[in-house]
């Protein structure tokens, strides 16, 4: 494999003179010029809205219906008008709390995690609170990073109305298991809604497979810009009733995506799927023949594999620094249970300062809790700064890995 074909593909590593070591993927990717170009184009060759006769409106209808198509096959999606556009996925998420727990009644139970992010925490309090509702939790085991399924019975009950759930957790790392929980939830009737974001860099969705009912993540997260993509069960989404302008549509998507729409990050989201494409049709073992959902998978399928590389060593050296404690997922054979995303902490060291010293030397981490406030109280973190977080995209190296340990080391000393 030639992966300098893969950096060559962000123009940052072009422009950038200080040999800078990208490490803050789960914060946000960088992006290709690909996506770039795409939102240019937009900007220039669509620049109207939406519904008109001539040639740039029309051109702009074509983009964001070709983006629709596309997110469809991305999440194997039964029809392109479960696809719905937002500003960004916290922002999808307050907006459909909203919309879904007006249908509920005083009393009636949502059940969230503590590994979520607060995106996918807050929407859903400030709503129990407005409309009397209940909030359960799912717990996880700070020892293993793992959700703790063993009375799940007595947490999902037929009192339970929603189950919001994440994927993948931005501090852990975790993939979760939630089959079991969501399957639980089909069996009382409550309607599901998963945080995708951390999941979606790094992993095939299919939503069938999943059984959910709403799943949401962020494009500037796999290489795009910053938008949020939501998808909904068709038959759901026509009927919630939706805050928005008298004569905007009553049918779904569009009346979900509330004034002008940002056609030209619609077209950069698009530009970030056909990357992913191009990623399995170079190196992974899709023909240009297949379909856009294989090339998809086979994107995401290198993606994972060359990752898992990276991760794998960056646990090896980390876990050989005295006083560090990595707080996820460690066990090599188990590396197919996680994201690229490693969060530690070491004993005695302010993860603030630790991240500083990083990026004195150009290697970019976040310290603190990357508003998963949850999973970091529940490791009992939140009162000595959180965790220095590392997290790594299809364009980082194992060079770059080895670099990073050598800091390491010498900030550790």
């Amino acid at each position: 494999m030639n992966h300098s074909q893969i950096r060559q593909q962000f123009p940052i590593f072009a422009r950038d003179t200080l040999g800078t070591i990208f490490f803050d993927g789960a914060a946000g990717t960088q992006v290709t010029q690909r996506v770039i170009d795409k939102m240019a184009d937009a900007m220039i060759d669509g620049n109207a809205n939406l519904g008109g006769y001539f040639p740039t409106s029309v051109k702009a209808m074509r983009k964001v219906a070709n983006a629709r198509e596309a997110f469809k096959d991305f999440f194997n999606a039964r029809d392109a008008r479960e696809v719905v556009f937002g500003q960004n996925m916290t922002t999808l998420t307050f907006a459909f709390s909203r919309a879904i727990t007006r249908t509920l009644q005083a009393g009636d139970e949502i059940v969230l995690t503590r590994m979520d992010h607060d995106a996918n925490v807050s929407p859903w309090l400030l709503s129990a609170r407005d409309h009397g509702l209940v909030i359960r939790w799912i717990d996880f085991d700070p020892k293993t990073c793992e959700y703790d399924l063993s009375n799940l019975d007595e947490i999902i009950t037929p009192r339970t109305k929603v189950l919001a759930i994440n994927y993948a957790s931005n501090i852990t790392g975790t993939i979760n298991d939630i089959a079991a929980p969501i399957r639980r939830a089909k069996e009382v009737g409550a309607l599901v809604y998963v945080d995708a974001v951390q999941y979606a860099p790094h992993g095939v969705i299919d939503v069938q497979e999943l059984g959910c009912d709403f799943l949401v993540c962020s494009a500037y997260k796999f290489y795009g810009p910053h938008i949020g993509i939501l998808w909904g069960r068709q038959e759901l989404l026509e009927q919630l009733e939706f805050y928005k302008v008298r004569p905007a549509s009553n049918a779904a998507p569009d009346k979900f995506e509330t004034g002008t729409k940002s056609r030209e990050t619609i077209a950069g989201a698009l530009a970030a799927i056909e990357h992913f494409e191009w990623l399995g049709e170079t190196f992974g073992d899709a023909a240009a023949s297949s379909s856009r959902r294989d090339k998809i998978v086979a994107g995401m399928a290198f993606t994972k594999h060359y990752e898992d590389e990276l991760v794998a060593r960056a646990i090896e050296g980390l876990s050989a620094f005295r006083g560090l404690t990595i707080h996820g997922i460690t066990a090599k054979d188990r590396l197919d249970r996680r994201v690229p995303t490693i969060s530690f902490s070491v004993a005695g060291a302010d993860p603030a300062k630790v991240a500083q010293s990083l990026a004195e030397v150009n290697v970019n981490v976040w310290p603190g809790h990357s508003y998963g406030f949850e999973p970091v109280e529940r490791l009992g973190l939140t009162n000595k700064g959180g965790v220095v977080r590392v997290s790594f995209a299809q364009y980082n190296t194992s060079d770059e890995v080895e670099v990073f340990l050598d800091h390491m080391r010498r900030i550790l000393a």
